[in-house]
């Protein structure tokens, strides 16, 4: 691992310390692109279904990128540790750039879904860049406040996307929320590129023992198997009849089948260590991101916001998701590592029972407004621990193959309960009905309580490996 070790003369600097400095502005700028999109888009979708139609595809455009950023995950994992993070860098912006233009002149809501499908390999393959120059960039002690500064990537365009992507849309339209986006690329990529380059000289990556192209292409189609199955999925809740049992059928079948494979042994019944770290990052996307999909939309519809002020709403979840980063970057407290991530679960799970709230008449949008934010706190104690851990357990030549093993159930737990939370918000009545919003919530709580059960399971057998970080 390049950088210095602990207890080193460098070792007190900071992630922006000289050494450092311009690896971190690159990985921060495209951090806060993706931050950008993901808010302004959450923002501008209820307006996007009003002028196109097609209310039964809500759910799809958000699940449909996160379903195929499996596909890019899983092969930025072989290539990168093959080859180095600079090929499935551009080629992951580029694809996230044309499917951002595709949804933005999209002439229907199912041309849009294509966009964002298309977009969602582009992200995959470009997140797992992050992580692999994190691993080797920075010392272990530096990574939690690396991560710290992700998250505080969020908070400018927490700040300001939601509510600029309202204006955009009352007063230019929704589709420039999505050809706006593109112009932030480049620069992104730019400021990125020097970590590419090298440190002061140094390499930023090197060339651990690679992955055998077999296993890659192997993973690959396996990746491609398992979107497919979550669309299925996804297609068979809105459908009816034997169209639906069909649907269901064959994304339960592609999924249990593929899903398995691409992750490490024991993932999915939570084994101690490395596997548990995996799962719980699933479990805990699913819980916040299965909520907050549809809370501008209720806030528009039954509480009568605009578009930039039920936005505002993601602006509150940002802020707090930084500070919880914020707070874990530096050991506050002197908290375990799984003790932050089962109160991270706990908050998320107290969070989204307040905003739930905003589902029965008569409820204040504050109170939603507060448990947001509450909910954001969470997100940010958990997920930067989750990330160092996944780091911490993983030998040098698995850093890319782990990396997006941890992406993957993110993206896989996102897409299942959109797929779960969206046949429910359709069966029991759409928009039109608050209810229509309860299932989801009770969702996202469950899986909150069941995050906070397995949390303990992150430390390994190893007491020695399970310590608190260093701040």
């Amino acid at each position: 691992m390049s950088g210095a070790l602990p207890g080193s003369p460098r070792a007190g600097h900071g992630p922006f310390a000289a050494e450092y400095r311009v690896a971190t502005v690159g990985l921060v700028a495209l951090v806060a692109l993706g931050a950008f999109e993901a808010l302004a888009v959450s923002t501008a979708m209820p307006s996007v279904v009003a002028d196109l139609g097609g209310i039964a595809l809500y759910a799809m455009a958000f699940a449909g990128p996160v379903a195929t950023s499996v596909i890019g995950l899983t092969l930025a994992g072989f290539w990168s540790d093959r080859r180095g993070p600079v090929a499935p860098l551009i080629v992951g912006v580029t694809l996230f750039v044309v499917g951002l233009v595709v949804a933005g002149l999209a002439p229907s809501m199912l041309v849009l879904v294509g966009g964002r499908i298309v977009q969602g390999v582009g992200t995959g393959l470009y997140s797992v860049v992050l992580y692999v120059i994190v691993a080797r960039v920075y010392p272990e002690h530096l990574q939690p406040r690396v991560f710290a500064a992700f998250a505080a990537a969020w908070v400018i365009p927490g700040i300001i996307g939601p509510y600029l992507a309202g204006l955009v849309v009352e007063h230019a339209g929704w589709r420039w929320v999505f050809l706006g986006v593109p112009a932030l690329a480049v620069p992104a990529v730019l400021a990125l590129w020097p970590a590419l380059v090298g440190v002061r000289g140094e390499p930023v990556v090197g060339r651990p023992e690679p992955a055998p192209a077999r296993a890659g292409r192997r993973g690959v189609g396996l990746a491609v198997l398992t979107a497919a199955g979550v669309l299925a999925l996804h297609r068979g809740g809105q459908s009816h009849g034997a169209a639906e049992l069909g649907w269901l059928t064959a994304g339960v079948v592609a999924t249990a089948v593929a899903l398995p494979r691409l992750l490490p042994a024991g993932t999915l019944r939570a084994a101690r260590g490395l596997p548990s770290v995996i799962v719980l990052r699933g479990i805990l996307s699913a819980a916040f991101f299965g909520a907050e999909v549809f809370l501008p939309l209720l806030l528009q519809t039954h509480h009568g916001l605009s578009p930039a002020g039920a936005g505002a709403v993601l602006t509150f979840g940002a802020l707090t998701w930084s500070t919880g980063s914020w707070a874990r970057g530096r050991s506050l407290g002197g908290v375990s590592d799984a003790g932050w991530v089962r109160f991270g679960a706990i908050v998320i799970g107290v969070g989204v029972v307040l905003a739930g709230l905003l589902a029965l008449d008569g409820t204040p949008v504050a109170v939603g407004f507060v448990g947001w934010a509450v909910a954001g706190l969470g997100m940010g104690a958990a997920f930067p621990t989750l990330s160092v851990l996944l780091l911490r357990l993983s030998a040098p030549h698995e850093q890319g193959v782990n990396s997006a093993a941890l992406q993957l159930m993110d993206a896989v737990g996102v897409a299942l309960v959109l797929a779960l939370v969206g046949s429910l918000f359709a069966a029991l009545g759409g928009p039109v009905t608050p209810q229509s919003f309860v299932g989801g919530f009770a969702v996202s709580i469950a899986l909150a309580a069941l995050a906070a059960g397995i949390a303990p399971r992150t430390s390994p057998e190893q007491p020695a490996r399970a310590g608190r970080l260093s701040p």
